[in-house]
């Protein structure tokens, strides 16, 4: 993913203008060749899980053309707002490869290519509707972070062009991944930005993808297309090269979590709030603020996701029954149990219901219907909740 400027943009569009001109006057000659563009992941947070594009090589052009999905505008009105609300706008930019590689160069950045084995009309049509989509008025479409975004944009543009080829071969299959298990795992390296993706994704992320829906990672894309065979059998992918060496640290491997350290963790905070709750009752309480006050906002946040946002892969998200907005109805009866007064009847109810729903998030990830992979923190979470509520029995309620 990239930023593009108005100078970029209006470069980028009269390249592809030049090559579709050169498309149409030149039809006749020999067909393009066309390749798979695959870069590594970076270090800033939106290039972490890589990125891709088209490359066609037409003998009639200067140099081969770089078609990235991948482009968004800063300076769009109302970006930010359209972020949050998941109504971004992204678009195609065609530029020259050698412009387009030149900042993964810079950024120390892999890049390897996949030459694609495409007959001629096949080459001829794909670098054709590339060009068309690549005009100011066709480039933009509204992005989703899995469904539709710059890698699958890439993956539906050779699978028009092959007939749907793709789409038969990729979409029976499945290696069990899914959207949430690739986006934990190419997120690790920044804390913050896994964490977000773990605690905000619902049910819907942890559906096991086919082939093809892994094809919204970059890496994952490139796997399916070396395994991809033509009707006569022989391979789609007809040759492969590394076009710029990788000098970051490499796209993290794939590695199982257990839920044991979480429970440890989970039981081993519950012991300190009981014994806090007994011998320094003040100091539990400003701990009990701070859990609560976090709670009460990473939930009031995937309450937000749910109900007023597009962001579908967020709704229905069990983990509000872990991290509960109720939670923001413990705050003035911390308070007051901050300053060594009881925290009165609402306070216990809440206390109650709070721990009641969390026992239902264990309960939800037992049945089989729509089920989430939060178990982890089902088993940080459940025990700290109930570990307030028999802390609570030891206080007076007025």
């Amino acid at each position: 993913m990239r930023r593009a400027t108005a100078p970029a943009r209006r470069h980028a569009w009269a390249y592809a203008a030049a090559a579709l001109l050169a498309l149409c006057s030149l039809a006749a000659q020999a067909a393009p060749r066309v390749g798979v563009l695959t870069m590594q992941p970076g270090e800033i947070f939106f290039e972490r899980f890589g990125h891709n594009a088209i490359v066609v090589d037409d003998p009639a052009l200067p140099e081969p053309v770089s078609y990235n999905y991948g482009y968004f505008d800063l300076d769009e009105p109302g970006f930010v707002g359209n972020f949050v609300r998941g109504d971004m706008t992204y678009m195609l930019v065609a530029l020259p490869l050698s412009q387009d590689l030149a900042y993964y160069r810079d950024v120390g950045r892999g890049v390897s290519i996949q030459w694609l084995d495409l007959d001629e009309a096949e080459a001829g049509a794909l670098a054709a509707a590339l060009a068309e989509n690549a005009r100011p008025e066709n480039a933009r479409y509204r992005y989703d972070y899995f469904t539709d975004n710059c890698s699958t944009r890439v993956r539906d543009a050779l699978d028009g062009a092959l007939g749907g080829l793709l789409h038969r071969q990729l979409q029976g299959r499945s290696r069990g991944n899914t959207y949430r298990g690739d986006a934990v795992r190419l997120a690790s390296p920044a804390p913050w930005m896994w964490l977000g993706f773990d605690i905000g994704l619902g049910p819907l992320s942890d559906r096991p993808n086919a082939l093809w829906e892994d094809a919204f990672v970059p890496m994952r894309l490139a796997d399916a297309l070396r395994e991809v065979r033509r009707a006569d059998g022989r391979p789609l992918v007809s040759a492969e090269a590394e076009v710029l060496p990788h000098r970051l640290a490499p796209e993290p491997p794939e590695a199982p979590r257990p839920w044991w350290p979480w429970a440890g963790a989970g039981l081993a905070l519950a012991a300190a709030v009981l014994w806090g709750a007994r011998r320094a009752p003040r100091a539990a309480a400003a701990a009990g603020l701070a859990f609560w006050s976090l709670c009460a906002l990473l939930g009031a946040a995937m309450l937000f996701i749910w109900l007023f946002t597009a962001h579908r892969f967020g709704w229905s998200n069990q983990n509000l029954l872990l991290f509960d907005p109720l939670c923001a109805l413990l705050l003035p009866g911390g308070w007051r149990l901050l300053r060594g007064r009881a925290p009165g009847r609402l306070f216990g109810w809440t206390l109650a219901a709070v721990a009641v729903a969390a026992v239902i998030a264990l309960f939800l990830h037992w049945l089989p219907v729509q089920p989430q992979r939060n178990v982890h923190w089902i088993a940080l979470l459940l025990p700290l909740h109930l570990a307030w509520l028999a802390a609570l029995r030891r206080l007076p309620e007025a």
